[in-house]
């Protein structure tokens, strides 16, 4: 436990002194030897905890849908369990991280490389999706590409509303309730075009 919590720990350092560097000069004009040295690691290192640049920042967004839908509760079908897992984090209160996530939100949009990065992101999360749909029941083919595609594109869509009104000013008690909303309509309407009973 003790090496978990010092690697935790040593992942936010880096994390925090690379996001102190983009935001001073930009994303694309700090390199990684330069974060690894305000971080006061080798490179080596800092790969160790996040494989690429792009990952310095994105890890944040770093939700594992495919996981969600592996170690669904038994008699829980993948949207029941994906709308229960987005409704436990939402109903954390969003003050204390406000402040990183307007960051994060104006370092990648000043960024083409970060915003091409949140593609291939999503991308990557989607073929994951995929395989755990299967995994999970659903015939492989294009229904289950589609599903996948509109789950991440509709999780996506609420996390990326829900960051820009907190960088537009809006209270994190205000962002909140919306977001709660958000997730309602998005997986109802997941559930109608995709949905099924559960077992």
């Amino acid at each position: 436990m003790i090496a978990e919590e010092k690697r935790a720990q040593r992942r936010a350092h880096i994390a925090d002194a690379a996001m102190r560097l983009f935001t001073e000069r930009g994303f694309d004009a700090v390199t990684v030897n330069e974060v690894a040295e305000a971080a006061g690691v080798v490179k080596a290192t800092l790969f160790n905890y996040f494989p690429t640049k792009e990952s310095l920042v994105l890890h944040v967004l770093d939700d594992d849908l495919a996981r969600v839908v592996a170690e669904r509760a038994p008699g829980r079908t993948p949207l029941r369990a994906l709308r229960e897992h987005y409704r436990g984090a939402v109903a954390e209160p969003a003050g204390s991280y406000v402040p990183e996530l307007r960051t994060m939100v104006r370092v990648i949009q000043q960024s083409p490389a970060l915003i091409a990065g949140v593609s291939r992101f999503r991308g990557e999360q989607a073929a994951a999706l995929v395989k755990a749909l299967v995994e999970a029941g659903e015939p492989d083919g294009m229904r289950v590409r589609l599903m996948a595609a509109h789950i991440v594109t509709a999780v996506s869509t609420v996390q990326e509303t829900f960051f820009q009104r907190l960088t537009d000013g809006m209270s994190p008690l205000d962002a909140g309730r919306l977001v709660g909303g958000d997730l309602d309509l998005a997986f109802d309407l997941l559930e109608r075009a995709f949905g099924g009973e559960e077992k």
